[in-house]
């Protein structure tokens, strides 16, 4: 599933040929996906404004001038791309249609921005941009990692007393908003914390460094585009990168490349998630 840096990175792409301009004619191509569509989706969306382009946590949303916001999830294997964009960004003409291309977008500048999603694990709503906050989606996630909101001392009184492991913690949106698994593995083989540790176990001294590498593994793999696995892709329909700088996620039996470490990359499974991490130099 796309993390932060997936659904940043989208967004970024896909801000050229959206914001700003117009949705001439949304085409909706199924009822639902995760779960049905909103009432009337294409005749609300049919010349709207696309007035900004945000993410929050592991979603896009698009404010309208309807006072409207889209809600995109991105799921399992949901793709944006752009197709026919008038500043040379993207591919000029527009492709065929695909099987599995279940929402597009025809903008007014001339660029289509298509949703294409195999396993029909992402999502769609429309909520009232004044009280977005209040959307089941959103109301209980947690503070940007990259935000102000987010810094040692939020992340020491959140985690204290925390009986579940640290990287349990770290996975929940509540307590942080757009980590996932992969960055979750980094971040802590980093730190060399033991995933199975209890978060409320950590002492302060270790929780506060947890978050200038959150930072820092967050806002590298943006640079890089976000990690390409299977399914992901950037709005021009390029790979991220960022997967062949891994230091843990996915390399077990691998060496560890801590320096003077010289210990094996394991993988173990928690709350139904594979971990990787070195059991040597994370402790």
């Amino acid at each position: 599933m796309p993390e932060l840096p997936e659904v940043e990175t989208v967004c970024k792409g896909l801000i050229p040929s959206m914001q700003g301009q117009v949705i001439t004619r949304a085409d909706v191509n199924r009822p639902d996906l995760r779960w049905p569509f909103p009432d009337n989706m294409a005749i609300r969306l049919n010349g709207a404004k696309v007035t900004a382009l945000r993410r929050r946590s592991k979603y896009v949303l698009a404010d309208l001038s309807t006072g409207e916001t889209l809600i995109i999830h991105l799921g399992m294997s949901g793709r944006m791309t752009v197709s026919g964009d008038p500043l040379g960004q993207f591919h000029h003409d527009h492709p065929a249609a695909e099987k599995h291309d279940h929402v597009v977008f025809h903008m007014g500048n001339g660029s289509r921005v298509t949703f294409n999603d195999a396993r029909r694990f992402g999502a769609m709503d429309l909520a009232l941009t004044a009280t977005l906050e209040d959307h089941w989606l959103i109301k209980s996630i947690g503070p940007e990692p990259l935000g102000n909101t987010f810094n040692e001392a939020y992340l020491i009184d959140v985690l204290a007393n925390k009986n579940t492991p640290i990287k349990t913690a770290l996975l929940d949106q509540r307590i942080i908003a757009g980590l996932g698994n992969i960055y979750v593995c980094e971040v802590l083989h980093r730190a060399r914390v033991n995933p199975k540790r209890k978060a409320g176990q950590l002492s302060k001294t270790r929780v506060a460094t947890l978050v200038p590498i959150i930072r820092d593994v967050l806002s590298e793999a943006i640079a890089a585009g976000g990690s390409s696995l299977k399914d992901y892709r950037q709005a021009d329909g390029e790979l991220g990168y960022f997967q062949h700088g891994f230091q843990a996620y996915d390399r077990e039996d691998q060496p560890c490349q801590t320096s003077d470490c010289g210990g094996t990359i394991a993988r173990i499974v928690q709350s139904g998630r594979s971990t990787f991490y070195c059991p040597k130099c994370q402790r």
